[in-house]
């Protein structure tokens, strides 16, 4: 995967989302015709033999399924809290702002 990373476009807006061992990152990027797309990167770090090292998984998300994405996300969320979880205090988890806005330029990439 690392290889690949050469190929990514330019990021217009990025956000991350720390959330205990992973942190989530929203990057909105461009196409080389101008359309743009949401990447949702997870990253965890792990430790091997010689150090640590960043597992990443990404879901890369289009502009026609925008819609469709957010209505099962927020479905689904809405599921275990509502039927699955009626009583419990999701707001406990809220010590930071949720997803911090950040410039490109911010530092947000693993190293």
């Amino acid at each position: 995967m690392e290889e690949n990373q050469g190929n990514d476009r330019a990021e217009i807006y990025s956000q991350r989302v720390r959330a205990g061992k992973r942190t989530y990152f929203f990057d909105i990027k461009s196409t080389r015709s101008n359309d743009y797309y949401l990447t949702i990167t997870e990253s965890r770090r792990r430790y091997k033999d010689d150090g640590y090292f960043y597992e990443k998984h990404k879901v890369f998300l289009y502009k026609e399924d925008f819609n469709k994405f957010m209505t099962a996300m927020q479905e689904s969320i809405g599921y275990v809290k509502e039927e699955l979880m009626p009583d419990y205090d999701f707001d406990q988890y809220e010590e930071e702002p949720a997803g911090e806005t950040t410039s490109v330029d911010d530092e947000l990439k693993w190293e």
